[in-house]
C-alpha cells in the first residue's frame, strides 16, 4: 500500500504532468463515457422495456378477472343485471363494472345498413372509463354522460377514420338484429349521429400475435348511450371483477365461486388478467433480450477500449520510474505515478456513460407498449446506474494497478533485455517479395514492438482492432440471425404455406377438400387440425389436434413429432411450467368422460393457431396431440386445414385455387403467416438497434484511430530515423498506412472468427430463451464487407498519423538519443 509520502508525490507529479497527458485522459473519459454510456442505456432500456406492460397495465386500474354474463339466446337481451349485483356480492369481490355489446350498424344516407349489424362494446358503468380505462393515443377521451360521443380503437381501425368524424349509428334489438343480417329491411329502434372524439388503445391489445389483432377495430361507445340501451340491443354482456386479494389462487377461488351463480347451460368464459400480462412478458421478451445482449457486447467493448487507453497512458510514464526510485521512491510509490490520473478519468467516465444512459433513457421502452407506456421520457435506473458505474471502476482499477506493476522498473528492465522480438521474419519476406521500402518499414512497425523506450503498445493496437472485429462480428451475427428468425415464419412455427378456414360453418370437408389437394401439383402436403384446449396436469393449455405422423407439423426443438395417440408434443415454455422433461407422462382433461394419461414424444415451436378472442397456441405454449381424443370431432370436418406449398410454386396461382375450397362468400379465408406477438413487438422497434450499433462502431473507430496516433508518436525516433535515411513525406505516410493495413489485418484475422463464435453462441441462448428454432446465421456478405470496410477505415484513419509522421522533426528527436 502507498504510503501518504506516496500519495502526495504522486498528486505532485499527477498536476506537473497533467499538460502532457490530458488528452489522453479525456480519450478514456470520452471512450469510456460514449462506449460505457452506450452499454448502459442499452441495459436500463432492456429492463424499462420488460417492465413497461406491468406498469402500464397498473396505470389502467385494472380488472383481475373478466367473465360473460350476459349472452342473447331465446329471450330478449343480452343484459342481466341481476346476476352482476350477485357476482358483486360474492366474498372476496371489491368491485364490478360492465360493458354490453350493443348491435349496431353504420347507416348509409338512405338509413339502409349494407354492412349488417354487428356487436359494439359500450361501458355500462365505467369499464373502460374508470376500470380497465382505455389509453387515448390520439384527440381525448368521450364524455361518459354523452351519448353522441365515442372513441375508436386505434388498432385495427381502417387509417380513413379520423378524429372528428361523424357517422349516423343505428341501434337494433336483438330480434331486428337478426331479422337485418338474414338480409331483410329493417329499421332501427334508434339512430346517432356520433362523433369521434379519440383514438384508443384497450390493455388487452398490450401484446399481440395476428390472430389476437383480428378483433381490434370499431368504437367505444359512452356509459350514457349504454344504458339507454342495454335492456334492448345488447347481444351480450362481460362484466370486469376487482378482487380485494390479489394472485392466482384468489383468482381460482373467485372463478369457482363465480361458476356456481351463473345459470344452468351458461356458457363459462374467463378473461384473466394476469394471464395476458404474462403473454405481453413473453411477446416483450425477445426485445429486451435482444437490447440486454447488445449491452453487454457494448459494455465489454467498452472495459476493453478503456483498457487500451490506460495501457497507453501508463507507457507515457515509464521512462520515469527508474529515476523516482532512484530518488527514493518507494515500489508502491513507483505504481501510484501516472495511477492518480487513470483513476479520476475513469471515474469521470463512468459519471459520463451514467449521464449518457440517463439521456438515452427516452427511447425505451421499445415495441408497441411505447404508445400507451404512462411515464415515457427521461428515467433513472439507480440498479443499471449504480451496478454498471461500480463495475467500470473497480475492473478498470484493478486493471490499472496490474499494468501500472508490470511498469515498475525491475520488470521494464526484463522488458528492455528481452530485445527487439518478433517481426523480422515478415519484414524479410516484404523486401524478398519486392515490396517497397515504405511497406517493409510499416510492416516492421507493425509487428516488431521494440525495446526500451521505443517499445511500442503493438499488442494493444493489434488486441484493440481485434476487439473491434470481435465485438462488431458478434453484433452482425446475432443481428442477421435475429433477421432470419423474423424473415422464416418456420423457425418460429409457421412450418406451412397457407390455413384454410371455412368460415362459417367452421368446418371443412376434407373428403372432396383432400382429393383436390391431393391432385394439386403445387401442394407438396396438407392437414387438418382442430383447436380445444385441455388441462393437462392441473394447467389449462390450449391445443392443436391433428393425425399422427402427419404430413404437416410444427417444427420440433426436441425428442420426435406425434407418432401414435398415446403421445403428446408440447411447446418448450409449458413443459417448463409443467415441470415436465421429455419421456415423462402428463395426466389430460379435454372434456372428455375421463382423464387420460400422455408420453411426451418431444417439443416443438407452436404457431399462432386457433380462433380470435380465445386461448390459442402461441410460440413454446400449447400441445398437440391426436384429434381422435378431442371430444366431438370428426375426420372429415377439423377447423382449417394446413398446406405447404412445393418449391417454386406459384403461390398467388395456387392461393386463388385453395380459395374455391372455403368460398370466401362464406367467411372462407386462405391466410398466410400469423405472426407471434414476439415477432409482431420485435418489428415495432424502428431504428433504435441500428443507432445503438452505429454508436458502438464510432466507439471502436475512434478506439483504433487512437491506437495508431499512440503508435506513431512512440515510433517517432524510428521515423526520424527514417526520414534521416532519405523518406520523403509520401514514403512515411505510405510506412505508416502500411502499419496500419497489417495490424487491421492481424485483428482482423483473429477477431472474425471468434466474433463470429460469441456472436453464435449468444443467439443459440437467445433461440432457446424464446423457444424458437436455434438457427445462427454467418452472413458471409456481411463479413466481406466488415473486412473491406476494415481495411479502408485503417488507411483513412492513418492519414492524420501519416501526416504527423511526415512532419517528424528528425534532428531535434535524434540528438535527443
Amino acid at each position: 500500500m502507498p504510503s501518504a509520502s506516496d500519495l502526495r508525490v504522486a498528486w505532485y507529479r499527477f498536476r506537473c504532468t497533467f499538460g502532457q497527458r490530458w488528452t489522453g485522459y479525456l480519450a478514456l473519459v470520452l471512450l469510456l463515457g460514449l462506449v460505457g454510456g452506450l452499454a448502459l442505456g442499452s441495459l436500463a432500456a432492456a429492463r424499462r422495456t420488460q417492465a413497461a406492460f406491468p406498469a402500464y397495465l397498473a396505470s389502467t386500474n385494472p380488472s383481475d378477472l373478466t367473465v360473460l354474463t350476459g349472452n342473447f339466446g331465446d329471450g330478449p337481451s343480452g343484459y342481466d343485471p341481476a346476476l352482476i349485483a350477485k357476482i358483486a356480492a360474492l366474498p372476496g369481490v371489491r368491485h364490478v363494472t360492465s360493458y354490453v355489446g350493443l348491435n349496431v350498424a353504420v347507416l348509409a344516407p338512405d338509413g339502409s345498413a349494407p354492412g349488417g349489424a354487428g356487436p359494439v362494446p359500450a361501458s355500462v358503468d365505467g369499464e373502460f372509463f374508470s376500470t380497465d380505462r382505455v389509453t387515448i393515443v390520439a384527440g381525448r377521451m368521450a364524455d361518459p354522460d354523452r351519448r353522441d360521443e365515442a372513441v375508436i380503437d386505434a388498432l385495427g381501425t381502417p387509417p380513413q377514420v379520423h378524429v372528428g368524424d361523424v357517422a349516423t349509428f343505428g341501434f337494433y334489438t336483438n330480434a331486428q338484429a337478426a331479422r337485418l343480417n338474414a338480409g331483410q329491411p329493417v329499421k332501427p329502434l334508434l339512430r346517432v349521429n356520433i362523433t369521434v372524439v379519440g383514438k384508443a388503445v384497450f390493455s388487452s391489445e398490450g401484446a399481440q400475435d395476428d390472430v389476437d389483432t383480428m378483433r381490434n377495430g370499431g368504437p367505444l361507445f359512452t356509459p350514457t348511450l349504454a344504458r339507454q340501451l342495454a335492456a334492448c340491443c345488447s347481444s351480450y354482456t362481460e362484466t370486469a371483477v376487482q378482487l380485494t386479494e390479489s394472485g392466482n389462487s384468489a383468482v381460482a377461488a373467485a372463478e369457482q365461486r363465480i361458476q356456481q351463480i351463473l345459470p344452468t347451460g351458461f356458457p363459462v368464459e374467463f378473461y384473466v388478467t394476469s394471464v395476458t400480462e404474462s403473454k405481453a412478458q413473453r411477446a416483450i421478451e425477445p426485445t429486451s433480450i435482444a437490447l440486454a445482449v447488445f449491452g453487454g457486447i457494448a459494455g465489454l467493448a467498452a472495459l476493453v477500449i478503456a483498457a487500451q487507453v490506460i495501457g497507453r497512458q501508463l507507457r507515457l510514464g515509464a521512462g520515469d520510474l527508474a529515476v523516482l526510485r532512484a530518488l527514493g521512491s518507494s515500489p508502491a510509490g513507483a505504481v501510484s505515478d501516472g495511477l492518480l490520473g487513470v483513476v479520476c478519468a475513469v471515474v469521470a467516465g463512468a459519471v459520463l456513460a451514467g449521464v449518457l444512459a440517463v439521456g438515452l433513457s427516452p427511447i425505451a421502452p421499445l415495441g408497441p407498449v411505447r404508445a400507451v407506456y404512462p411515464s415515457r421520457g427521461v428515467a433513472f435506473d439507480w440498479t443499471v446506474l449504480g451496478a454498471g458505474a461500480g463495475v467500470f471502476v473497480a475492473v478498470l482499477f484493478l486493471l490499472a494497478v496490474g499494468l501500472a506493476r508490470r511498469q515498475a522498473p525491475h520488470r521494464a528492465a526484463r522488458a528492455t533485455r528481452a530485445g527487439p522480438g518478433s517481426g523480422t521474419f515478415w519484414v524479410r519476406a516484404a523486401r524478398n517479395c519486392g515490396l517497397p521500402a515504405s511497406a517493409a518499414e510499416g510492416i516492421r512497425l507493425a509487428l516488431a514492438p521494440g525495446s526500451g523506450r521505443r517499445q511500442a503498445p503493438l499488442r494493444s493496437a493489434i488486441g484493440g482492432t481485434a476487439a473491434a472485429i470481435v465485438v462488431l462480428m458478434a453484433t452482425v451475427t446475432f443481428g442477421a440471425s435475429l433477421q432470419t428468425l423474423v424473415s422464416h415464419p418456420a423457425l418460429y412455427g409457421w412450418n406451412w404455406t397457407f390455413a384454410l378456414n371455412a368460415g362459417s360453418p367452421s368446418y371443412i370437408a376434407t373428403g372432396q377438400a383432400g382429393e383436390l389437394l391431393s391432385r394439386d401439383p403445387a401442394v407438396a402436403g396438407w392437414t387438418g387440425i382442430y383447436f380445444a384446449t385441455a388441462r393437462i396436469d392441473g394447467q389449462t393449455v390450449p391445443v392443436i389436434g391433428m393425425s399422427p405422423h402427419a404430413a404437416v407439423a410444427p417444427p420440433l426443438l426436441s425428442g420426435h413429432g406425434l407418432e401414435t395417440t398415446g403421445e403428446v408434443v408440447l411447446g418448450s415454455a409449458t413443459l417448463a411450467q409443467l415441470h415436465k422433461r421429455v419421456g415423462d407422462t402428463v395426466t389430460v382433461q379435454d372434456g372428455g368422460s375421463s382423464a387420460f394419461p400422455l408420453r411426451i414424444a418431444g417439443t416443438a415451436t407452436l404457431p399462432s393457431l386457433g380462433a380470435s378472442g380465445t386461448l390459442h397456441t402461441e410460440m413454446g405454449t400449447g400441445a398437440v396431440f391426436s384429434y381422435r381424443l378431442i371430444p366431438g370431432t370428426v375426420a372429415s370436418q377439423p377447423n382449417e386445414i394446413l398446406v405447404s406449398l412445393r418449391p417454386g410454386a406459384d403461390p398467388d396461382a395456387a392461393r386463388a385455387r385453395l380459395q374455391r375450397l372455403v368460398p370466401a362468400a362464406n367467411g372462407g379465408t386462405v391466410s398466410g403467416v400469423q405472426r407471434p406477438a414476439e415477432i409482431v413487438d420485435y418489428r415495432t422497434m424502428g431504428t433504435a438497434p441500428a443507432l445503438l450499433a452505429a454508436a458502438l462502431a464510432a466507439g471502436a473507430v475512434s478506439s483504433l484511430w487512437l491506437a495508431l496516433m499512440a503508435s506513431v508518436r512512440q515510433r517517432r525516433k524510428d521515423l526520424a530515423l527514417l526520414k534521416t535515411l532519405g523518406f520523403t513525406r509520401r514514403q512515411l505516410a505510405a510506412t505508416v498506412a502500411w502499419q496500419a493495413t497489417v495490424t487491421v489485418v492481424v485483428g482482423t484475422v483473429v477477431g472474425i472468427p471468434l466474433g463470429i463464435g460469441l456472436g453464435r453462441f449468444l443467439w443459440n441462448l437467445f433461440a432457446r430463451q424464446i423457444d424458437v428454432v436455434p438457427e445462427p446465421v454467418v452472413p458471409v456478405p456481411t463479413v466481406a464487407v466488415v473486412i473491406a470496410g476494415a481495411l479502408l477505415i485503417a488507411n483513412l484513419l492513418a492519414l492524420l498519423p501519416g501526416r504527423a509522421a511526415g512532419r517528424t522533426p528528425a534532428a531535434a528527436l535524434l540528438r535527443s538519443e
